[in-house]
């Protein structure tokens, strides 16, 4: 060899491994998780985690799925949750963060209008006509006034 690194087939390529690709297959991700690959099955069948699936109907499982399957195992066998009762779990935590998620997207379109309100005010007075009202400015001056109450005559 002369020193010089190999490029890679994937130069000009963007690959990135997320927690959300699927890389693991189900011997691995049994392995990971330290669930037996018949258990898996069964919670892929109950539809606890669903991992994607390969042209040929293979289970993959990214690291999220891992995660996922150690979360129900710690609930399963630490907090005596049953399967049903985690699924809801699982249910309720899917919800909570697509409900949160669309409060921040609604909190940006919120954000957004009221600058462009407040742009579409600036602009509205702006364009108002200074002629149509009189308009003249009042000097400031350092004289005194000095006010008398008239007299009368009679006195």
């Amino acid at each position: 060899m002369d020193g010089r690194r190999r490029q890679s087939s994937f130069v000009g390529r963007a690959y990135e491994l997320t927690d959300e690709t699927p890389v693991y297959v189900i011997s691995v991700a049994a392995q990971l998780s330290g669930l037996h690959p018949q258990t898996l099955r069964q919670y892929d069948r109950l539809g606890l985690v669903s991992p994607d699936r390969t042209a040929g109907r293979g289970r993959r499982y990214s690291a999220r799925d891992i995660e996922l399957l150690r979360t129900v195992q710690q609930l399963s066998q630490d907090e005596g949750i049953n399967l049903a009762g985690i699924k809801r779990i699982i249910e309720l935590e899917n919800q909570v963060a697509a409900l949160q998620s669309r409060v921040a997207e609604l909190s940006s379109a919120v954000e957004g209008a009221a600058a462009a309100m407040q742009q579409r005010e600036a602009a509205v007075h702006a364009s108002y006509r200074r002629d149509l009202v009189p308009y003249q400015e009042v000097q400031q001056t350092s004289a005194l006034v000095v006010w008398r109450p008239k007299r009368s005559q009679d006195q």
